[in-house]
């Protein structure tokens, strides 16, 4: 009951333990606000990849949804915004094409209605079994996010754990404000195979939002327990209005 009532957060030693994209929409988001967009969107096998089709169909079955990021509009204490929550437990929250156009169709949504965009980050990077097709959704979606700001709409990312690799080298990182939760895993290349490609020692907390804080690519470590109001803070101070 403690560990439900303090959002997923262990009340001893206030490890931030995964939530789903249905527990983090519940969390941050006005009760019955969210209206999902896209849904039917589903991945195809284009590269005939073996084996895709049956872990993309136990993926749908596990987490109930057809990929690994769930969109749609919502609000935050009244203010309509954007909303993109990617999750990790659908194929480690790979960006593959479906992901892409919804991160895409996000932040154009929130340009095209002057909305807040609030993107949730939570990936492994992109899917492997789409090959360049996934890679083509760093450019596409970097994109989006520059027509947001050319609208002068606030695009507002969280880094949650963890996000890693191609998403991080493209949406995640050219947000007007970057959040992350306490300890979550940021970086490129994962530890492992830094170590295999030679990389020297590196410090302990590398890889950490707090690494990535101290030095100057996040804006603000948040708890959980604190991310609705700073999200409110934010979408009221960056133009956000109540409906």
């Amino acid at each position: 009951m403690d560990f439900d009532q303090n959002l997923g957060v262990c009340p001893y030693c206030a490890h931030h333990h995964r939530l789903s994209a249905s527990k983090r929409i519940e969390v941050t988001f006005d009760p019955g606000s969210f209206k999902e967009t896209d849904q039917e969107l589903s991945s195809l096998n284009p590269l005939e990849f073996p084996e895709y089709a049956e872990k993309l169909a136990a993926a749908v079955e596990k987490q109930g949804t057809n990929d690994s990021l769930v969109c749609g509009t919502a609000t935050i204490e009244g203010i309509p915004v954007s909303v993109a929550v990617s999750d990790f437990g659908f194929m480690g929250g790979s960006m593959g094409s479906v992901n892409g156009e919804k991160i895409t169709r996000t932040l154009e949504r929130a340009a095209d209605q002057r909305y807040p965009a609030i993107i949730f980050c939570a990936s492994g990077g992109a899917r492997m079994q789409e090959g360049l097709l996934s890679l083509m959704q760093m450019a596409k979606t970097t994109a989006a996010a520059q027509r947001c700001s050319k609208a002068g709409v606030p695009y507002i990312a969280v880094f949650t754990d963890p996000t890693m690799a191609g998403v991080l080298a493209s949406y995640a990182s050219v947000a007007d404000v970057i959040l992350a939760e306490p300890k979550a895993m940021v970086g490129f290349a994962g530890l492992r195979v830094s170590k295999q490609a030679g990389v020297g020692k590196v410090p302990d907390d590398f890889q950490t939002a707090e690494f990535t804080f101290n030095h100057g690519m996040i804006d603000r470590i948040v708890p959980r327990k604190e991310m609705r109001s700073v999200l409110v803070q934010l979408s009221k101070m960056l133009g956000g209005k109540a409906a």
